[in-house]
C-alpha cells in the first residue's frame, strides 16, 4: 500500500511516515511545501512531493498518482488567522478529497478536531471557533463522498512520547494524546478495513493501538 501522507511535515506526520516506511507492504508518499523538507523524509527512504495547498484541485492530484490511501493531516497551525484556517483546514481538505475521488482514490484518512458537532463551534472560544467549523465542515463534505473514509477526532495534543496504548470509541472523555500515538493510531486505521465508514475519537489509554482500533 502507497500512502500519501498530506501536511507530511507536521508533527504526526513525521511520525507517521517513519512508522508507514518500518511497515512491510507499505510506503509513504509525503507531500512537502518545501523542497528543504525533503531531507527528512529521504533519509527515512520515502517519496516526496512538492505541493502547495493553496493551489487548485487539478494541482494538488497530480501528487495521487500510484497511491492507494490519503492520509490528511496538513493544518494551519495555531498562529495563523481565520483567513488561513478557511483556506487550509477547510479548502485545502476538500480539495485533497475531491482529488482522491479525481483520481480513483478510495481509501481517505481525515485527521480532524476533537469535537467537531454544531454545540462544539457554539462552545468554542472565539480564537478556536473558526477551526472547529472549518474541520466540521470538511468532516461533512467527506462523509458525503463515496470514498472509503475514516475520520479520526484525536483529543488533545502533546509532544510526549507516545505510550502506544489508548482509548478509542465513538465518544470517548476529553483528554490528551501524544502525537506519536495518533500517528500509531492512523497507521493502524489504514490496516484495519473494519474501519472504514466509522469515525471515532481517541485519547491516551490503557489499551494498545492495534487492539483498540480493531475493537472499534
Amino acid at each position: 500500500m502507497k500512502v500519501l501522507v498530506v501536511g507530511a511535515n507536521g508533527q504526526v506526520g513525521k511520525h507517521l511516515v517513519q512508522f508507514i516506511q518500518e511497515t512491510d507492504g507499505m510506503e509513504a508518499r509525503a507531500m512537502i511545501r518545501k523542497e528543504e523538507q525533503a531531507s527528512y523524509f529521504k533519509e527515512l527512504g520515502a517519496e516526496t512531493v512538492l505541493v502547495d495547498l493553496e493551489e487548485d484541485t487539478n494541482t494538488i492530484a497530480e501528487a495521487y498518482n500510484g497511491v492507494d490511501a490519503v492520509v490528511f493531516t496538513a493544518g494551519s497551525g495555531p498562529n495563523t488567522g481565520a483567513d488561513k484556517t478557511v483556506l487550509i483546514d477547510l479548502d485545502a481538505a476538500v480539495k485533497t478529497i475531491e482529488a482522491a475521488k479525481q483520481k480513483g482514490v478510495d481509501r481517505y484518512v481525515m485527521i480532524s478536531s476533537f469535537d467537531t458537532t454544531r454545540e462544539a463551534i457554539q462552545g468554542a472560544p472565539s480564537s478556536f471557533a473558526p477551526y472547529v467549523a472549518a474541520k466540521h465542515y470538511a468532516d461533512d463534505w467527506l462523509r458525503r463522498t463515496n470514498l472509503d473514509y475514516t475520520i479520526i477526532h484525536p483529543g488533545m495534543l502533546t509532544n510526549d512520547e507516545g505510550s502506544g496504548q489508548v482509548e478509542a470509541a465513538e465518544t470517548v472523555e476529553r483528554g490528551e494524546i501524544p502525537r506519536e500515538d495518533v500517528a500509531r493510531v492512523i497507521l493502524s486505521t489504514l490496516e484495519n478495513k473494519s474501519t472504514i465508514g466509522k469515525e471515532f475519537q481517541v485519547v491516551g489509554g490503557t489499551k494498545p493501538v492495534k487492539e483498540a482500533i480493531r475493537s472499534l
